[in-house]
Order: C-alpha cells, then sequence, then structure tokens
C-alpha cells in the first residue's frame, strides 16, 4: 500500500469518528507529496500515522493544525527520523482489557498473565480495572474501563490473577519520565479520557511492577512461559501486536505459541492474523478479532471501546 493510500486508510478507518484531529491531518498528509519523500528514506515499516504523529508530538510539533505540522516536519525532519527509526507504536491502551476479560473469565483460574508485546505491561492488570458493560459494573478499584458489549451476556467476575509477566523488544517503565511521555504522545489529541485511566493504570502498575522482559517473541518467550507457577493457568495474549512483527518471524511466532502449554488469546486484525469465515464486522470502521486458542469469538474496537460477540452464532 501506497503511503498516501496508508494515511487514507487511516483517516477513514481508525479516526474517522474517534479523533477529528487526525482525520483531518491524515487526508492532508495522504495528499503532501513532500512528506511522502521524507517519509520514504525510513524503514516503511517507520512510515505509519501513528508513530508519525506520536513522534511530531513528543517533540513539541502541532498536529491540530496540518499547515503547521507541514512545516514542523520539514523543518526538523532529521529529528524525526531519528526517532521514527527507533520507537514503536507501543499504545499501552488499558481499556483493552474490557475485551479479555470476558475471555479470561471462562478459563480454569487462577490464571499467570503473559502478555507478547507488553510496553509498560498496563494490559497485565484486568483484575485491578473497573468495567462498565452497558448499565453493568465490574469491581471496584483503578479506571472505568467502558465497553460497548453485544452478543453476549456481561462477565460475573474477575479474573484471578497470580502471576503477571511481559515481552518486548523495548519494555517501558512507567517510573521512568521518559517512557510515560512517549505513552502519552501516543494517545489521540482529544481523548483526555485515556489520559486520565493511562494515569490511574500506570499507578497501580507502579504500586506492583509486572516482570517485564526485554526479548524476542519467538526466541525469548518459552523460556518466560516456563517461569509461570505450577497450579495456574497460563494465558499468553497479544493485542494490535503482530502488524509490526515480520511476516517470517509472524509464522514462526505461530507454529511457537501452539506448542507452549495453556491458552493463548489474540487481539489482532483480520488481515494480520486471517480467519476463515468470519462473519461481517459490525462497520467500515477498523476492528480485530478476539480469538481464543485459535478460535474466534469477537469483534472489537482498536481501543477496546466495542465488542461483538458472534462465537456460535455464526
Amino acid at each position: 500500500m501506497s503511503t498516501a493510500a496508508t494515511y487514507a486508510e487511516f483517516a477513514a478507518r481508525e479516526a474517522r469518528g474517534v479523533s477529528p484531529v487526525y482525520e483531518r491531518l491524515s487526508l492532508a498528509v495522504a495528499a503532501d507529496e513532500t512528506i511522502h519523500e521524507l517519509l520514504a528514506t525510513v524503514p516503511e515499516a517507520k512510515r505509519q500515522p501513528n508513530l508519525l504523529f506520536a513522534v511530531v508530538r513528543l517533540l513539541g510539533g502541532p498536529v491540530d493544525d496540518p499547515a503547521a505540522f507541514h512545516d514542523f516536519t520539514v523543518a526538523h525532519w532529521d529529528r524525526i527520523a531519528a526517532n521514527l527509526r527507533v520507537r514503536a507504536t507501543q499504545t499501552n491502551e488499558p481499556g483493552r482489557c474490557a475485551v479479555l476479560v470476558p475471555v479470561l473469565e471462562k478459563l480454569p483460574q487462577p490464571l499467570a498473565l503473559l502478555e507478547v508485546g507488553a510496553s509498560a505491561g498496563l494490559g497485565l492488570y484486568p483484575d485491578r480495572y473497573t468495567y462498565r458493560y452497558g448499565d453493568r459494573l465490574l469491581g471496584t478499584g483503578g479506571p472505568v474501563l467502558a465497553c460497548e458489549l453485544t452478543g453476549t451476556e456481561p462477565p460475573g467476575r474477575l479474573p484471578e490473577v497470580v502471576w503477571r509477566a511481559g515481552l518486548d523488544l523495548n519494555p517501558l517503565r512507567v517510573s521512568d519520565a521518559d517512557d510515560v511521555a512517549w505513552l502519552d504522545a501516543l494517545i489521540w489529541p482529544e481523548h483526555g479520557h485515556r489520559r486520565e485511566r493511562l494515569r490511574a493504570a500506570a499507578a497501580i502498575a507502579a504500586a506492583d511492577p509486572p516482570h517485564l522482559i526485554r526479548g524476542d517473541l519467538v526466541d525469548d518467550l518459552p523460556a518466560l512461559a516456563a517461569r509461570a507457577p505450577a497450579g495456574a493457568t497460563l494465558v499468553i495474549f497479544h493485542t494490535s501486536v503482530l502488524y509490526q512483527v515480520p511476516d517470517e518471524r509472524r509464522r514462526a511466532f505461530e507454529r511457537l505459541v501452539g506448542t507452549l502449554p495453556g491458552h493463548r488469546i489474540s487481539v489482532e486484525a483480520p488481515g494480520v492474523l486471517p480467519f476463515d469465515g468470519l462473519p461481517p464486522a459490525p462497520d467500515d470502521t477498523l476492528h480485530n478479532v478476539v480469538a481464543l486458542d485459535g478460535v474466534p469469538l469477537a469483534w472489537a474496537r482498536g481501543h477496546g471501546q466495542a465488542m461483538s460477540w458472534f462465537a456460535g452464532r455464526r
């Protein structure tokens, strides 16, 4: 897909109705040949809209005015390119736990959670947050995560987690001000509620830090999985991670994860982790497929704000 098409699709499928600022900016970049030429100087995986916009925000540049964004990007391209090359879209959105809990509650408790692509590990605390599914509230602590859930009953209990660990090529620390600044830059401009819950989730992680390992999802996963305590159900999960993994490594991960004990929950776009016979998505916006042990269960929006369960109804 060309750079122009990538930014036009991001505007239409991800930003529309969610972030007017990023929708407007994405459409402008889609038509900006000067920025296309600059982006051509970095690897293709580093040209994605979320990454470019977050780096510009991190460096103090404007995103609410496309003309000012253009001028800043051109004037500061060397710094921007240097950051693009070493950073990744490590969006650590606690709201994604809202689509994990309906799956986790059905597994034998207690659980040992291992997240692939964990970023700062905020997705490892599904038992510490509060959830609102329609008029049903579950939990009493941490940020309140709202999810529009259809096709199944809301979960009736929080998971019981006795071990939590994460694997990432560049794990972030909520105790590091620079890492938190990057997490903040990845949140879309208008999403004040996401910034509030990032701070609340970071406080939970800081009080009880997860076990985060710098490592590769193929080379280092078996050793970390082997550290899960006996008597707990190991759950390896990943959300919106595999699109950043080269095809060959992704296939190697798929082969490996099927040989490990416990269960696997994947929350990935259907173009990244395809399944046969999926029902239509609820609408044209980008949806991920929630699957357990390779069996697709539901569609989910990227930040966990909606989940449409279809398992058993196809």
